[in-house]
């Protein structure tokens, strides 16, 4: 079985290596974007088993590349976990209503917890309980 694919949008340089490393050590495929819209494109060609999108980034904000991959048929069954500093209730409400199938605030989460999080979507997704195919 290859690798799953993640595609990290993050513009924070010192948090997006960390990740990278993290990831690519916990047997992913890792690609990074640092802005919107390089990030969208990136999504768009590689097609990975999960989007970890930041809110707050140049070129296009991470509510609008959410709002772009979900209205694509070719993007919209990605699963896609926010990743950002925003923890407001409704931040968390617009990127759960734009599509995101989960929200992590940063500040409120160790690395090592973040790739734990993402493990498990990922246990979850291979062995749903009952689950219907994604459409």
């Amino acid at each position: 079985m290859s690798a799953q694919k993640i595609v990290l949008v993050e513009d924070d340089e010192i948090l997006s290596k960390v990740l990278y490393i993290e990831f690519t050590d916990a047997g992913f495929e890792v690609s990074q974007a640092f802005d919107g819209e390089v990030g969208l494109e990136l999504v768009r060609s590689k097609r990975p088993d999960l989007v970890l999108l930041d809110v707050i980034l140049p070129k296009k904000q991470g509510f609008a590349v959410l709002e772009e991959l979900k209205k694509s048929p070719e993007t919209k069954t990605i699963p896609v976990i926010m990743l950002t500093l925003l923890g407001e209730d409704e931040d968390i409400k617009k990127g759960l209503r734009l599509g995101a199938d989960d929200y992590f605030v940063k500040s409120s989460h160790a690395v090592g917890e973040i790739i734990e999080k993402v493990k498990s979507f990922f246990a979850k997704e291979s062995h749903p309980e009952g689950a219907q195919p994604r459409m």
